[in-house]
């Protein structure tokens, strides 16, 4: 597992309710029942975390993201961006 990884699935056990072993990349938002409003503060944590912007429409979360994958994938498109 990567550093970036490691430190997403840390902010989503801060924000949620989920237990650290349910976390996979392949693990479903949905599945983990991770609220809109969980996800959106998700969503803060990890820009801050790593100062980026994630692109998204809060409207459309749940199809932008379908996976804890899809999150981490979008974050370190954005962080190679600034390297």
């Amino acid at each position: 597992m990567s550093d970036l990884e490691q430190k997403i699935f840390d902010i989503v056990v801060d924000k949620t309710e989920v237990p650290r072993e349910r976390l996979t990349r392949n693990a479903s938002i949905k599945d983990l029942e991770i609220s809109s409003l969980d996800f959106v503060e998700i969503v803060f944590a990890v820009e801050e975390e790593f100062d980026i912007e994630i692109p998204y429409n809060a409207n459309t979360l749940d199809s932008d993201f379908g996976t804890l994958g899809d999150v981490i994938d979008a974050v370190a498109a954005e962080v190679a961006k600034q390297s």
